[in-house]
């Protein structure tokens, strides 16, 4: 749902940050050295390369009187289409977002691609069941034959993934078992291992920059450094990134004495599951933690906006594919994380100036 039909807007070099960022993480996933550094811990599934960038990465920011903190980068970021009126959220017309949105939407998706799945976990009961209906008409309109799935619709054969009886050319994957490690997703993953599918959103773009286990080693000691990038990239990341730690990594006792600078996130999920606030966790639950499975991330308060006289947390998405600009759009909310639960809250355009 939007928040209001009056874009929210933003400034320049704020834009002009986050964007020369998302542009930077681009790059830091072909950084050869970078590669090597993570090869011996990347699940099975990513090491397998595709030849097309990641459709819709979701990069997230809070704004800041520092500049934008990045707070996530999401593997299948959703929020481009309106419930309302099944329409795509407006966007703002400049240099790096060249023509019409449903131009830029169909560029992701290859030529190759006639017979495609849209899958998800529970498929008909999902909250944005909506959105995947638009990408599916968008597609359609283009003369792609578009199926929308649970994982348990696709059946496997030898020679590939069917469905109803047609072959798969590709898989549009909304699922969040990014690394397809579930029994759900075996008869996927086996395909995708095999070659005989192609998967978008893909394991190994997770891997190498949407895992929060990356911001942990762009913030440990050395290995940016040894990536032979320059200081002033080196700079930008960690400046973007707030500090984020394994907690294992960190002393229990400093940890809980500083907790209230601290945010705990699980690596393994996204979009504000699971998140807690430090100056909010007890000490039993601080001790409950799955040490080698969460982070402690450096509290960035969510920026603030007014719209139609309602004060509301905001931050900002970027979508990209590859780094090509797809589309941007606010999250307005109220509460401790992101929801559209209350009242004035939800989606908004982005205008830069």
């Amino acid at each position: 749902m939007m928040a209001s039909r009056t874009p929210v807007t933003i400034r320049q070099h704020d834009f002009d940050a986050m964007y020369q960022f998302a542009q930077t993480m681009v790059d830091l996933k072909g950084n050869e050295a970078y590669l090597e550094r993570l090869q011996s811990i990347l699940p099975e599934t990513a090491h397998i390369k595709s030849p097309t960038s990641s459709i819709l990465m979701g990069y997230d920011f809070h704004l800041t009187d520092d500049g934008p903190k990045l707070i996530e980068i999401n593997n299948n970021a959703g929020g481009l289409c309106m419930e309302e009126d099944q329409h795509w959220l407006p966007q703002v017309e400049m240099a790096a977002m060249p023509g019409a949105i449903e131009v830029r939407l169909l560029s992701m998706f290859a030529k190759s691609w006639q017979k495609i799945a849209i899958m998800d976990e529970a498929i008909e009961t999902q909250f944005m069941r909506f959105e995947m209906e638009a990408y599916a008409n968008l597609l359609r309109r283009e003369g792609r034959a578009v199926v929308l799935v649970s994982p348990e619709d696709i059946e496997a054969r030898d020679e590939g993934l069917f469905v109803a009886g047609e072959r798969l050319d590709a898989i549009y994957n909304r699922h969040t078992d990014f690394y397809l490690d579930s029994p759900e997703m075996a008869h996927i993953r086996h395909a995708w291992l095999k070659g005989t599918v192609a998967l978008n959103p893909y394991p190994r773009s997770y891997a190498l920059i949407g895992d929060k286990a990356r911001m942990v080693d762009w913030w440990r000691a050395g290995l940016l450094e040894s990536c032979h990038l320059d200081a002033a990239t080196i700079a930008q990341i960690r400046t973007i990134v707030p500090e984020t730690h394994l907690l294992s990594e960190m002393d229990g006792d400093v940890a809980w004495k500083t907790r209230n600078r601290w945010v705990f996130k699980p690596t393994a999920k996204h979009g504000g599951k699971g998140v807690l606030m430090g100056r909010s966790v007890s000490r039993s639950r601080f001790d409950g933690f799955e040490q080698e499975t969460t982070v402690a991330q450096a509290f960035v308060p969510a920026s603030l906006v007014e719209i139609e006289g309602v004060a509301l947390k905001f931050d900002v998405r970027l979508y990209m594919h590859g780094k090509q600009l797809i589309g941007m759009a606010g999250r307005c909310w109220q509460g401790q994380v992101t929801n559209f639960r209350a009242a004035g809250s939800g989606w908004v355009s982005i205008a830069v100036s």
